[in-house]
């Protein structure tokens, strides 16, 4: 997979190390040593009138959007945690372990009911969001709690300590006792560890708990990003922990981890000051991303996998741009786009601007109409709307089809990207997506090659045998030169051809 990353912006406003970084929707949040957590606009990169969010009295290690994205979670040596009105920046809850020990890490899970913390006193604990009161104490761990997350179906959670175990616990039925410990999990710390959020059962809604698959990565002292199959033995409720990969490259400590939202990116950020890109898949490097001139401590993908946000002691966040093959044009988004008008919605005011009536009626529009009381008793409106992902379509709005969470989202960003197709030329009123890319004329046979663009097919067989071995378009590497009849596109094209 061939994957490019360039700098698109720097944020410096914090006057002290950058600890944490985290997305949803078209907002950014960062925090830091200097006692803050700043919210941004992810268009333009400008500072949101409720920023900065104060109250912490000593570093803030983490902050973390719950699914939805209305609610910022916030960790700090003070040993608080705090939870945030995103919209407001009020300070809606304050947690605390009863050590009052700082707390280093702190995530939501999936279905957005629960949060885990852990702290330097040895020790995780859960609470109920919707109550904003501590359910119970998880401890085993014999050094300061670094790292932890929920698996993707919410009913476990998997932390790492200081000495370099993890552990597996409960978040379900109110076990307090670990039910797995891997002693050895980085033999110098452990870091950090984050879910794959697609790989196996992670992306099979209504996937049974007792047969569970997972993808975990974590990070550690020891230099290595470590991937490990996480299964559910069938008929015994067993836990199994496996390494499944070790992915070497970095010459520091791997402070940081996480993936992109389709679980075909990894990214890791090191104190060797980059920031690493890996194919989980394949445990392969793709990229390595420098810029930064100290520690990268944190790292975080957007909610549509383009842009990457990496903090570092540097007192900086950069953003970066990741263009792979996959993301240049998904092959299912791109003929659904253009293969069908119920993309383009009737309302043309900016997304942001959408009440929840309107939002129901695009719903309807999408013929999806079965959800429309959903989006209406959640209260989604238009910014709401842009907030959405996978986990929040499924667990908080109920919707298990995958294929309607799918066109949900492509539909979503095609009105975030193309608000309105614009034909090329006014005055021919032909689209630019009929266009051959090499020819600039209208195709006659389109197909897909593997670089992800849609060819005429003479243009680009031609091009194949003509020696060349690079996409026309991005000039990286074909994989293969398999060409695929886009028939899609071309029923469109004859329609325009028979219209005009």
């Amino acid at each position: 997979m061939s994957t490019v990353a360039s700098l698109v912006h720097t944020i410096s406003s914090h006057s002290s190390d950058v600890n944490g970084v985290s997305f949803s929707g078209g907002t950014l949040a960062t925090c830091s040593g200097d006692k803050t957590i700043r919210l941004w606009a992810v268009d333009g990169f400008s500072e949101l009138p409720c920023s900065p969010l104060c109250g912490h009295t000593y570093a803030v290690h983490c902050c973390v959007f719950s699914p939805f994205g209305t609610l910022l979670a916030s960790c700090s040596t003070d040993g608080k945690v705090f939870l945030w009105n995103v919209k407001t920046g009020e300070k809606q809850a304050t947690f605390e372990h009863a050590s009052k020990i700082g707390i280093r890490i702190c995530r939501f899970s999936p279905n957005s009911t629960l949060l885990i913390t852990g702290s330097d006193d040895e020790s995780l604990a859960l609470w109920d969001i919707s109550q904003k009161t501590f359910i119970r104490s998880l401890e085993g761990h014999e050094a300061s709690v670094m790292a932890c997350a929920f698996t993707p179906d919410s009913t476990a959670v998997v932390s790492g300590s200081a000495n370099g175990d993890m552990m597996v616990w409960d978040a379900q039925f109110g076990h307090s006792k670990p039910l797995l410990c891997q002693l050895v999990g980085h033999d110098l710390g452990v870091t950090c560890c984050e879910f794959s959020p697609t790989y196996g059962t992670a992306g099979m809604p209504g996937a049974d708990p007792d047969n569970s698959h997972f993808m975990l990565a974590s990070g550690g002292n020891d230099d290595s990003v470590k991937l490990w199959d996480m299964m559910t033995r069938p008929g015994s409720g067993k836990m199994v922990l496996g390494l499944r990969d070790t992915l070497v490259g970095h010459t520091g400590t791997v402070m940081s981890i996480c993936f992109s939202t389709t679980g075909k990116l990894l990214a890791s950020g090191s104190g060797d000051k980059t920031v690493r890109l890996w194919d989980p898949l394949k445990g392969e490097p793709v990229h390595t991303i420098e810029g930064h001139s100290r520690y990268v401590t944190c790292c975080a993908f957007s909610g549509d996998g383009t842009l990457l946000a990496s903090g570092s002691n540097d007192k900086t966040v950069m953003l970066w741009k990741i263009t792979t093959e996959e993301q240049l044009t998904d092959q299912a988004s791109y003929e659904d786009v253009f293969a069908s008008d119920e993309f383009v919605p009737r309302n043309k005011t900016p997304l942001y601007q959408w009440t929840v009536e309107e939002v129901c009626t695009w719903v309807s529009e999408l013929g999806l109409q079965q959800y429309e009381e959903s989006f209406r008793r959640n209260a989604i409106d238009g910014t709401e709307l842009a907030t959405l992902d996978q986990k929040s379509l499924l667990s908080a709005l109920g919707i298990d089809a995958l294929g309607h969470r799918n066109k949900i989202l492509r539909a979503v960003n095609q009105i975030q990207s193309h608000p309105i197709i614009q034909p090329r030329d006014p005055e021919s009123g032909v689209h630019d997506e009929y266009l051959c890319p090499v020819t600039r004329e209208i195709m006659k046979e389109p197909v897909l090659a593997a670089d992800g663009y849609t060819y005429e097919r003479s243009a680009i067989t031609a091009w194949i045998n003509s020696g060349k071995t690079r996409s026309p378009m991005t000039n990286a590497t074909l994989p293969n030169t398999t060409l695929t009849p886009n028939r899609s596109l071309k029923m469109l094209i004859q329609r325009h051809l028979q219209e005009n």
